[in-house]
């Protein structure tokens, strides 16, 4: 019985890992033009630290986490989100006394979750997010929002709604959640067993639940505007002022809660409709936070932060046509095809000086005819094959064909340097003139 991968977890091959490199690529050079600092924090951490930083009320630290014992009998845990993590790091290494606040970082890489695979979504994916920790003012709420909303633009999504709401402050929320207790407590016992529990753990919880039945219970619910505080509702008016100054639409969502226990104050998701129809619902979503730094071991400082599932993300763009495969520009430039094996030394030579001038150069080392190495050289999309036969090795030279024009020229070495970006520039210019 062949061994296949586990379910959950997919591979990344071909036009699609480019794909994804396109992606990781915008989201990287974005986050960095908001001088924001790459960090790469372990994939595994001990337990508690979840526990702790993401609460035992949430879904995933009930059901979801990828939990183990080591050797050493320590209850170690797969990474199910970063901002945990980076909490972390930042205590451990004191990141807070060495570097001026606010502390701006993002990050990339794998995430394991033990929940039903669906549309654009599996228990290992990749996830970038960034966090901004020791920022005192609400603008810095706006600044990672308008960085989400940007990248999203630069992936020229069209169709992403911002959903916006506020938790308020520890005042608002421990006001709110007695109301909701009081609401629900009539209706608890016909609801389904995670809102029984989210009722004793975290009953803001529940307004996040799925089941219908329910939904139609949480629209008569309370709502979190009717308890704010006056400086959560300042606090708040203030961001969405400064949204509407950007010209960055958004809905403010009363129901909008996310689904981990450290947030507070603003929470947002980008919810996004394929030009299909197919509904990914939220593609990226984050919040700020006002005691996780503390509750890590750290000082009280407040941060914010936001995350998108790259398979999520991937799958949107494929679905809208956008940024396909096909797109990607992922070509060869060159395709060094030799005649013969005697052949094969000289033609290893010119494709390491092609490299060495940073053309993305591939050469045949099998054992294979002219047509088939031109065969191989169009499925690799390559802008020219350069073919080295005995003649071209005995004179020290190559035949350089463009694949676009079916032209060919003869180019001694020891013309390389002077005349290849010449030859390799024509098929650019060949390319705009088809566009006109």
């Amino acid at each position: 019985m062949p061994i296949i991968n586990v379910k959950g977890t997919h591979d990344v091959i071909g036009d699609e890992a480019a794909l994804y490199s396109v992606v990781e690529s915008i989201m990287r050079t974005m986050s960095m033009q908001y001088a924001f600092n790459e960090v790469r924090p372990p994939v595994l951490e001990h337990s508690e630290l979840f526990i702790r930083g993401m609460g035992n009320s949430t879904d995933v630290v009930r059901k979801e986490m990828y939990t183990f014992l080591d050797k050493g009998d320590r209850s170690l845990t797969l990474r199910p989100e970063f901002t945990a993590g980076i909490m972390r790091m930042i205590v451990q290494n004191k990141l807070y006394a060495t570097n001026d606040l606010p502390l701006k970082y993002f990050y990339l890489g794998p995430v394991f979750r033990y929940e039903r695979p669906q549309l654009g979504r599996f228990r290992q994916f990749n996830q970038f997010g960034v966090e901004l920790v020791g920022g005192q003012s609400s603008f810095y709420d706006v600044e990672v929002i308008s960085l989400a909303y940007d990248i999203l633009q630069m992936l020229r999504l069209k169709n992403v709604v911002l959903k916006i709401n506020t938790l308020g402050d520890e005042e608002s929320r421990n006001a709110y959640r007695d109301a909701l207790k009081k609401f629900f407590a009539p209706h608890i016992t016909n609801m389904c067993e995670d809102c029984k529990n989210r009722y004793e753990l975290n009953p803001l919880r529940i307004l996040d639940c799925k089941v219908p039945e329910d939904q139609e219970i949480v629209k008569l619910a309370p709502k979190m505007s009717d308890f704010l505080s006056e400086t959560s509702k300042t606090k708040f008016a203030q961001v969405l002022k400064s949204l509407d100054e950007l010209g960055i639409p958004y809905e403010v969502d009363d129901s909008l809660v996310r689904g981990l226990d450290y947030y507070s104050e603003t929470v947002f998701e980008f919810h996004y409709t394929s030009e299909n129809g197919n509904n990914y619902g939220a593609i990226g979503a984050g919040g700020h936070y006002s005691h996780l730094v503390q509750e890590i071991g750290g000082p009280d400082l407040p941060g914010i932060g936001f995350s998108f599932g790259i398979e999520r993300i991937v799958s949107v763009l494929k679905d809208d046509n956008i940024l396909n495969e096909e797109k990607l520009d992922q070509f060869v430039d060159f395709y060094v095809m030799p005649l013969g094996e005697e052949n094969k030394d000289y033609a290893y030579h010119i494709a390491s000086k092609l490299r060495g001038l940073d053309f993305v150069t591939d050469i045949c080392l099998d054992k294979a005819k002219l047509p088939a190495m031109f065969k191989r050289a169009e499925k690799k999309r390559a802008k020219f094959a350069v073919i080295i036969g005995e003649n071209e090795v005995n004179e020290k030279k190559m035949v350089i064909k463009n694949m676009t024009s079916q032209e060919q020229v003869e180019l001694k070495e020891d013309e390389l340097l002077e005349k290849i970006y010449g030859i390799h520039d024509q098929i650019y210019e060949c390319d705009e003139c088809e566009e006109k």
